[in-house]
């Protein structure tokens, strides 16, 4: 039974499945089944929070139900403490490039950054003005001073002066808290420029901050080991990364040497995932089937990455392996469809008699499967899109039965088919002459 469900969450999630996309609140009111999926990447977290690290790769079909999962594991980490930070790839934002990609991708990321008192992003700025004051707080109330709260903030960054960049990252916090106690808003905004990636030469920044580096292509991955750090000194349990659209850099970039360069920044997050190089920090990314497998263009294709992700050879006939980096989402079953509507059904009537019952669903599966075939599984994601236009033309239509709509359907669906059929067969019997 759907509860608690506001008319803003009720209007977000009818209006993102009608049109295909993933809903950004209440997912909880729609998820089935993935339960051990999300399990396996609970655990991943749980091992982050006892100062370990990993990564995982969900791979499904296209409509399968990814960024969903995603999203789902994102709501999950929120209320787990846990910094978000989440993106997609494109053309113009990924792991390498020679135009500023690797920086956008990071800029996105940190701009989209997510925690549990500010779960629909842009909450740096609030995680560090938060911190700050906390530390001025304790430092303040046993009496100290502003040299004694600046030497506490320097000693709990600490830590982060051992990383790459990690100096120039610790004297930027501590710009930032001098802007906060001299209410200086420029030099705050400056700091907050940095750690955002909005520099783009190291001249500008160093006249700024009196910092030699700034976050550019070169050391996307070394500043998000220095975020998952921050983010535990500032007292969350971790920072998970969440990349989207993986398929952009294996199918979508026509140059090899673009894409083996990325397999390479990708090969670098897997090793220090795998090999317990960094601490708290989690990576997720999300692929579809060919984007894995592909052996000309996909990540199969890199023979080191490859090597990283191959699956158990023993996981198969029914047998699953969930503890390797590669985690598969598996077609939901018939009764996951059903239930699964049937909430979507109660999230549209709101509690008033609905129009369409029980068989109502169950005709309305039946006809779905026979359009889609075997993809009818596979891909959740246009069966729910019609069901929501169903549930929207039965409401605004109420003379009209969904035993008619659906009737309807399926006849329009065979003279549809009939008609490619002659089509075809016209085709086929065309003549020639020599």
């Amino acid at each position: 039974m759907v509860t608690s469900l506001t008319t803003r969450e009720r209007t977000a999630i009818l209006s993102s499945l009608a049109a295909g996309v993933v809903p950004s609140t209440g997912l909880q009111h729609i998820q089935v089944g993935r339960r051990d999926e999300i399990e396996a990447v609970l655990g991943d977290l749980r091992r982050a929070e006892d100062d370990a690290s990993a990564v995982r790769f969900i791979v499904g079909a296209y409509g399968s139900g990814k960024t969903f999962f995603l999203h789902l594991l994102r709501t999950v980490a929120l209320e787990r403490r846990w910094l978000v930070l989440k993106a997609d790839f494109g053309i113009e934002r990924r792991l390498v490039g020679r135009k500023g990609e690797a920086r956008g991708l990071f800029a996105e990321l940190v701009h989209g950054a997510a925690t549990r008192t500010r779960p629909e992003g842009g909450a740096l700025p609030s995680l560090i003005e938060r911190w700050v004051g906390d530390v001025a707080r304790e430092a303040t109330s046993g009496g100290a001073g502003a040299e004694e709260v600046t030497a506490r903030l320097r000693e709990l960054c600490r830590p982060l002066e051992d990383q790459v960049s990690g100096h120039d990252f610790a004297t930027v916090l501590g710009r930032y808290y001098q802007g906060h106690l001299e209410r200086n808003d420029e030099l705050q905004g400056k700091a907050l420029r940095w750690l955002q990636a909005g520099y783009r030469t190291r001249d500008e920044a160093r006249r700024d901050l009196g910092v030699r580096t700034i976050i550019d292509d070169g050391s996307f991955h070394d500043h998000l080991k220095l975020f998952a750090a921050f983010a535990r000194i500032a007292g969350h349990a971790g920072c998970l990364v969440c990349l989207d659209e993986l398929v952009v850099i294996s199918h979508r970039l026509n140059s090899k040497q673009a894409r083996e360069s990325n397999y390479e920044a990708l090969l670098r997050i897997v090793n220090d995932s795998l090999q317990g190089r960094t601490s708290g920090l989690v990576f997720v990314f999300a692929a579809v089937d060919e984007c894995f497998e592909d052996k000309r263009r996909g990540l199969l294709s890199h023979e080191a990455l490859g090597s990283r992700l191959v699956e158990s050879r023993f996981a198969r006939d029914g047998l699953v392996d969930r503890s390797g980096p590669v985690l598969r989402l598996p077609s939901l079953t018939a009764e996951d469809c059903f239930v699964l509507l049937h909430r979507i059904r109660e999230i549209h009537t709101q509690g008033e008699e609905p129009r369409l019952d029980d068989e109502g669903i169950e005709a309305f599966l039946s006809l779905q499967a026979r359009r889609l075939g075997a993809e009818f599984h596979r891909t959740p994601r246009e069966v729910i899109r019609d069901f929501v236009g169903l549930l929207r033309v039965l409401e605004q239509n109420p003379a009209t039965t969904w035993k008619e709509v659906l009737e309807q359907t399926a006849a329009s669906g065979g003279e549809a088919a009939a008609e490619k059929k002659r089509d075809d067969g016209d085709e086929d019997l065309a003549s020639f002459r020599l």
